[in-house]
């Protein structure tokens, strides 16, 4: 049977008890079904992971008492970093669930000119902290001991003039070149318009802040593939896989 893994921003070391409380310790007990002597293993990306076990649980709260550290190996050799043109619902969450999973190293949710979702004051907030949820989540699956961190959203020209050391790209099914023709880079950028694309525009303003045109087969992706299938190629071809 195989260890329930969970995320905590506790505080992680060997031999200490650690206190899940409100949607943890429900999972713990109520959908894990979870007793004293069970095993598990907590993360909290900054300590790595470490085998736990169950010492008491009651309708509130479940403490576990930690092991040993355990050798991490599923955090991504390569830094991978995602703008990404803001979709709606399930999309969005698709994307930041599955690139995740794929070894991204962090997303920001960009508001383009064709975007077709309008945050203003607690929605964005609300999203954000939904989209971490989402990131948490799927490294408790992957094995991911790292959580990538999730910006909150900017406009575009707001992100494209922040300060990067990678090599960046903008994926357009109209681009000349490939991943596989570009030398292997220190970190990678990927910037991917929304469900509409990115406006003729919005492109030029990408390559005078050196983005490559680079296109990733013949065919036109959906905004929540295109992310997956740009990662794994990175990764294939310069990181892990």
């Amino acid at each position: 049977m195989r260890v329930p893994r969970l995320y905590t921003s506790q505080s992680l070391s060997p031999n200490a008890e650690v206190l899940l409380v409100d949607d943890a310790a429900h999972y713990v007990s109520k959908v894990l079904r979870l007793r004293p002597d069970d095993s598990l293993k907590l993360f909290n990306g900054d300590d790595g992971e470490f085998s736990a076990r169950i010492i008491a649980i009651d309708k509130k709260s479940v403490a576990a008492l930690l092991d040993e550290r355990l050798e991490a190996g599923a955090d991504p050799s390569l830094a991978i970093h995602l703008g990404l043109g803001l979709s709606r619902g399930e999309r969005m969450d698709y994307a930041i669930q599955k690139a995740t999973e794929a070894g991204v190293s962090s997303i920001t949710p960009l508001l383009t000119e064709r975007c077709e979702v309008k945050l203003k004051g607690d929605r964005i907030d609300n999203r954000k902290s939904h989209w971490e949820r989402v990131a948490i989540s799927a490294c408790e699956q992957s094995g991911r001991c790292v959580v990538p961190t999730i910006e909150s959203p900017l406009t575009l020209p707001e992100w494209l003039s922040l300060p990067r050391i990678s090599t960046n790209f903008v994926l357009d099914h109209r681009g000349e070149q490939g991943l596989a023709a570009v030398e292997k880079p220190e970190a990678v950028t990927f910037l991917i318009g929304p469900e509409g694309g990115l406006s003729e525009e919005e492109v030029m303003q990408a390559k005078e802040h050196h983005f490559n045109l680079v296109r990733i087969g013949p065919r036109v992706l959906r905004t929540e593939t295109a992310p997956i299938v740009a990662i794994s190629l990175a990764q294939h071809l310069w990181g892990d896989y």
